[in-house]
């Protein structure tokens, strides 16, 4: 595949990413094609790096770092989400751009580094950053389905830590059902298996009949999870789970929500 090519492959998510920055459609693909007619005046500039994607990715922020406002016109069409726009901007610039580099567009800590010129560990601390400003924001109330009971205190640490009300801890579909009535939920964090052999989708299916949530499974089978059936699109984090990469996923989760609802007073 020539160069040209693999940087169209990229084009989609770059004006994906764009968007999210700026924040309009117009503007974003104002920086994109920026971006593209400084990748033809200076074409070694994509090659700083082995990896294509962080070389156009860091061309990008080059040009849009050396003018944030030129090329963003208020006269756009504003992004079509617009529950992620304001917690985008309420969330500090660098944090933001690695924020969005990470749970946007799936580049890990180390790629999330180069991009920036960075080292991995502050790459790291920048997404943690966003992160906590994230779940200060979009404090919710939260319902977790799990059955061991561990496991189910850990998940309640984790979230209450991060400034989330947990309103129940439920261990059967039936515990799950009973547990929403008249609540209206912010984030699941449910189980698959549980511990009356039920089913932790079944419940979140039967749950999110009644309103939409996003869910997070966090689960021992994956494998159970990957069918393509319904509930989808849902966030997933295998057992055993490290405490930051749960934070991180409940952050992207809510952020990317459409209809997350504050905590209850």
């Amino acid at each position: 595949m020539s160069v040209s090519q693999e940087v169209s492959s990229h084009l989609p998510y770059l004006r994906r990413f764009a968007r999210a920055l700026v924040g309009t459609r117009e503007g974003g693909d104002a920086y994109v094609l920026a971006t593209l007619e400084a990748m033809v005046a200076e074409p070694q500039r994509l090659h700083d790096s082995d990896d294509l994607r962080v070389s156009l990715y860091k061309l990008f922020l080059d040009v849009w770092f050396a003018a944030p406002n030129a090329l963003h016109s208020g006269a756009g069409e504003a992004l079509e989400d617009a529950g992620a726009r304001r917690n985008l901007e309420a969330i500090s610039l660098k944090p933001r751009v690695a924020f969005l580099l990470n749970a946007l567009e799936g580049f890990d800590v180390e790629q999330v580094g180069d991009t920036l010129d960075i080292s991995e560990q502050e790459a790291a601390l920048l997404i943690d950053a966003a992160n906590a400003e994230i779940a200060e924001q979009i404090a919710t109330d939260v319902l977790i389905i799990e059955d061991e009971p561990l496991i189910a205190h850990d998940l309640r640490s984790i979230v209450e830590e991060m400034g989330h009300s947990v309103i129940g801890i439920a261990r059967t579909h039936r515990e799950a059902v009973s547990a929403i009535e008249s609540r209206k939920l912010g984030l699941i964090l449910a189980d698959i298996q549980l511990a009356d052999g039920s089913s932790g989708l079944d419940a979140v299916n039967e749950i999110l009949g009644s309103f939409s949530t996003p869910v997070i499974f966090v689960t021992a089978y994956p494998e159970r999870f990957l069918t393509g059936a319904p509930p989808e699109p849902a966030f997933l984090v295998a057992k055993p789970f490290s405490v930051e990469s749960l934070k991180a996923v409940v952050s992207q989760a809510l952020f990317f929500n459409r209809k997350s609802h504050p905590k209850s007073a």
